[in-house]
C-alpha cells in the first residue's frame, strides 16, 4: 500500500497536464471533492488539488512535449542527476532534464523503453503528496506495457524495485511492485503485460493512477455525468476490491479503487 513515508523509487507526487484547468478542476471536485489552489502568479497555471486541507494532487497546462491530456507520475529519488544517468543506462529516453523548480525541490521527465511516460521529484521544500492511501487520494500506480518483461528489468536497474509474480485473472502477466528492500507487503503498484489484441488495437504503454473511493459505482456515476469516459466498469477483483477505468472529459485515464476491507 502507499504511504507518505516517501523512500526512494515510492509514488511521491501526481500532477494532471489538462488543456482546460477550469473545466478540469470543476470534473475532478465533482467526483472525489477536490478544491483547486493556486501555486501562484509564477506557476503559470500550476495548482494544487486539496481534499480536507491536504494536497493529494497536482494540475497544470499542457507541457509542450506533451501529445495528449494525461496524470504524470513522480517517483522518489535522493539524486535526480544518478537516476537520469540510470535511465539513459537501462534504455529509456530523457525527455526533459532535471531541473529547479522554485525551493521546492527537482524533478525530471523520462521515457521509458515500451513508451511510458514516468517522472522522477528529488524533494526539498516539498516532501510530496500529504495524503495518499484513503478515499479521494492515490492509493495505487500500475503500468500497462507492450513488453512487460523489458519494463520490468528497466524499473527495477532505475529504481531497485522488488518485483514479485501475482496471478490475477485471465492468465495476464502482473507483477507487484515493491520499493528495493521491501517485500510485497509494501508494494505501490504493478506491472502488466498488454494482451496481444489490445496492441494490435493500439493501445500504448502507460502509467496509471487508482484513486481511492469509498463507493466506486457512485464515483463512476458522478464522473460519466459530468463528461467522463467509461472504459471499464465497476467490477469485482477478489482480494483487491471494486474497481473501475475511465477516461475524464479530455481523455486522461485514471482507475477507481474501493478496497476490499479484508485486502
Amino acid at each position: 500500500m502507499l504511504t507518505t513515508d516517501y523512500v526512494p523509487g515510492a509514488p511521491v507526487w501526481i500532477d494532471l497536464g489538462t488543456p482546460d484547468i477550469e473545466a478540469a478542476v470543476g470534473f475532478y471536485g465533482h467526483v472525489f471533492g477536490w478544491v483547486f489552489e493556486s501555486a501562484g502568479p509564477g506557476a503559470g497555471g500550476y495548482g494544487m488539488f486539496k481534499l480536507g486541507g491536504e494536497t493529494v494532487a497536482a494540475i497544470g497546462p499542457m507541457s509542450e512535449e506533451d501529445s495528449d491530456p494525461g496524470w504524470s507520475l513522480y517517483f522518489h529519488t535522493s539524486d535526480a542527476d544518478a537516476t537520469t544517468r540510470a535511465v539513459e543506462q537501462a534504455g529509456g529516453t530523457v525527455e526533459l532534464p532535471p531541473m529547479g523548480v522554485f525551493d521546492l525541490g527537482r524533478m525530471a521527465h523520462y521515457t521509458d523503453p515500451a513508451g511510458a511516460r514516468f517522472a522522477a521529484w528529488e524533494p526539498a521544500g516539498n516532501g510530496g503528496l500529504d495524503a495518499v492511501g484513503e478515499p479521494g487520494t492515490l492509493c495505487w500506480t500500475e503500468l500497462y506495457s507492450t513488453d512487460a518483461a523489458t519494463a520490468r528489468d528497466f524499473y527495477r536497474a532505475v529504481f531497485g524495485w522488488v518485483l514479485q509474480d501475482a496471478p490475477v485473472g485471465g492468465g495476464l502477466d502482473y507483477a507487484l511492485v515493491s520499493p528495493a528492500g521491501d517485500g510485497p507487503d509494501t508494494s505501490q503498484g504493478g506491472i502488466m503485460q498488454l494482451p496481444a489484441e489490445n496492441i494490435a488495437a493500439g493501445t500504448t504503454s502507460d502509467w496509471h493512477p487508482y484513486f481511492e473511493v469509498a463507493d466506486c459505482d457512485a464515483a463512476l456515476a458522478a464522473a460519466a455525468g459530468r463528461g467522463g469516459t467509461v472504459l471499464i466498469p465497476a467490477e469485482h477483483a477478489p482480494g483487491v476490491g471494486r474497481l473501475a477505468m475511465l477516461k475524464d472529459p479530455f481523455g486522461a485515464p485514471f482507475a477507481l479503487l474501493t478496497p476490499d476491507t479484508a485486502a
